[in-house]
């Protein structure tokens, strides 16, 4: 729950400075911290991807989760659900600021793969690399949202706490019926979406994450298969 933690600390202080800077922060200041935050991002991928012994199991699961993530539409339906959870919840709130930041913040910060991914990194592994890098992230748009929509921000650390930590215990429990080979195969698909998500907060291509999520479940199925097979340790 560390990674968590951090992530829920992150959030309210964010809210707490942007709401002291005001909207004191220029726009190229924002662009950059943020384009220096992707690449370190990308870095967190790409050393999470390369734990894999058998490229071929990420290959295989990329395709099958590519092909079933876009058949059941789930980048649409995230979207979807998203839009219509904010648009529900801001009628509710009508006239309240905090209302429109807790909405708003709450969705930004949970509605992603990389709260997923965080959170099962945490639970399967004990390492919280993806949630730190995913404070910063959520840090720096807390000081933008904090100074814009007020203290409201802040109290969307509480359904973050709740979201990934949730998570993050589940996968715990799981993870002693799994070795270390098919947690290493599955950081290894989680570790690739993270590069995803790398570029897209760089702005080089727009990548649908969301439908590349079963992957993740297909390395966990067929992680157990090699190794059931004695071809993956």
């Amino acid at each position: 729950m560390l990674g968590t933690i951090i992530n829920v600390v992150s959030i309210i202080l964010g809210t707490f400075i942007g709401r002291i800077l005001g909207k004191g922060l220029s726009k190229n200041i924002k662009t950059t911290v943020l384009q220096g935050l992707g690449l370190g991002v990308l870095l967190v991928g790409f050393s999470m991807a390369l734990e894999t012994k058998k490229l071929i199991i990420v290959l295989i699961s990329l395709l099958l989760g590519a092909l079933i993530g876009e058949v059941l539409g789930i980048e649409d339906f995230l979207e979807r659900f998203g839009k219509a959870l904010e648009k529900k919840m801001s009628d509710f709130g009508k006239g309240s600021d905090i209302a429109k930041g807790f909405v708003s913040a709450s969705l930004i910060y949970c509605v992603g793969a990389m709260a997923v991914m965080g959170a099962l990194e945490s639970g399967l592994t004990g390492k919280h690399s993806i949630l730190f890098a995913k404070s910063l992230l959520d840090g720096v748009l807390s000081i933008v949202l904090g100074s814009t929509l007020g203290v409201g921000v802040a109290f969307s650390a509480l359904s973050v706490f709740v979201y990934q930590g949730s998570i993050t215990l589940l996968a715990h429990w799981l993870s002693r019926f799994l070795s270390q080979g098919v947690v290493a195969e599955m950081n290894a698909v989680g570790g690739l979406l993270i590069v995803g998500i790398a570029l897209n907060i760089l702005e080089v291509k727009k990548i649908k994450i969301g439908n590349l999520l079963p992957g993740i479940a297909g390395a966990f199925i067929l992680g157990v298969v090699f190794q059931s097979l004695g071809l993956l340790n």
